[in-house]
């Protein structure tokens, strides 16, 4: 995207964690803002699951045009327990990532400085990879159907939607995001020994994709054993590339293996820049913990990062990482999912005040 200093955000808080959470991101935006010279302009917006239980809508209907002009998407947690899961993403997160063409989800699994990982011996030279997960086709279309519907009968249909066009894009954009790293190599997720028909076709685009790249190193694992390569070899990996299924997978498997989901971030990335893309914590609303002010808002921060370098600015974004990683070193500013004293709001003010200096 081209490079500019004053940026409209689209900020929606959505369900439980992230109406505390998101506050604490915004806090960090301001922050490095001040220090680099950006300018946000938050447009926060209600949609959630309470809003969809006063209206029957999670969004109302002109609510995605309002965004189209917007510079990127802030987005907290979507779901609640009284709303049923598929009614509740396909009203808010499906709609945003499809209309807005994000094709690319895209999730770092990194060790950060100050974390651990669950894996015995691992230290952060073993764990630094992205997956790449196609975002708006793929297992999860909308095609399919439910027939004879409480009898003996039932049949429920799901249709898997792989097209040459967007399998191709979500590979390229994964060579060229390896073409940027130090060990340029690209991992396809697939499991065309199972499933017929569009496993092998995603096996064959990787095989032409990846003659345009002779510079990047490749291979390719069936989904099963890369979960196991996963834990038993993380240090093999550098950009994961899967379909929907696969890649949501994997991006929920790898920042567990780097040390914590609760701080994972992710991207739902259109790489032209027609439309904005969206950023948002791997964590979910978590109603366990929601209102008590305990959540951790490392997620949102980082995805915060993640948004400042897509926006141009990736020292701003370094400044954020380091000063995430500044305050996990530090007990008094952790919060207590990570073995520290901190609530939300103090950890998130213990990072904007490290990148204030």
């Amino acid at each position: 995207m081209h490079k500019t200093n004053a940026f409209k955000i689209a900020t929606i808080p959505g369900d439980g964690i992230g109406r505390e959470v998101v506050p604490e991101g915004m806090r960090v935006l301001e922050a490095v803002g001040r220090k680099f010279d950006i300018a946000f302009q938050f447009d926060e917006v209600d949609w959630s699951c309470d809003v969809f239980k006063k209206t029957g809508k999670m969004m109302p209907d002109d609510g995605l045009e309002r965004f189209k002009q917007h510079d990127a998407v802030f987005l907290g947690a979507v779901g609640w327990p009284d709303v049923p899961d598929h009614v509740s993403l396909w009203g808010l997160l499906i709609p945003i990532r499809r209309t807005f063409h994000q094709y690319v989800n895209l999730r770092p699994c990194r060790l950060l400085k100050g974390t651990t990982s669950p894996l015995a011996g691992r230290g952060r030279a073993d764990i630094d990879f992205y997956v790449v997960r196609e975002n708006v086709e793929g297992e999860y279309s909308e095609a399919g159907g439910r027939l004879y519907r409480g009898m003996e009968d039932e049949i429920a249909i799901q249709e898997a939607i792989f097209t040459r066009r967007g399998v191709d894009r979500v590979m390229r954009y994964a060579f060229e995001l390896a073409r940027t790293r130090e060990r340029k190599r690209v991992t396809s997720a697939t499991k065309s020994n199972g499933i017929v028909h569009t496993m092998p076709f995603w096996d064959e685009r990787f095989k032409a994709v990846k003659a345009d790249y002779p510079d990047i190193e490749t291979n390719q694992f069936h989904i099963d054993i890369l979960c196991a390569h996963f834990v038993q070899h993380p240090d093999w990996f550098d950009v994961v590339v899967g379909s929907n299924l696969f890649g949501d997978i994997l991006s929920d498997l790898g920042p567990a293996v780097a040390g914590s989901i609760g701080i994972a971030p992710s991207a739902n990335i259109n790489p032209e820049g027609d439309f904005p893309s969206m950023f948002e914590p791997v964590h979910g609303s978590a109603p366990d913990i929601a209102g008590q002010g305990i959540a951790n808002p490392i997620g949102q921060i980082w995805s915060a990062a993640m948004m400042l370098d897509h926006l141009g600015h990736p020292q701003a974004a370094q400044a954020v990482i380091e000063a995430i990683e500044t305050v996990i070193a530090d007990t008094a500013s952790r919060t207590k999912d990570m073995g520290g004293k901190a609530n939300t709001k103090e950890c998130g003010e213990a990072i904007a005040s490290v990148i204030a200096g």
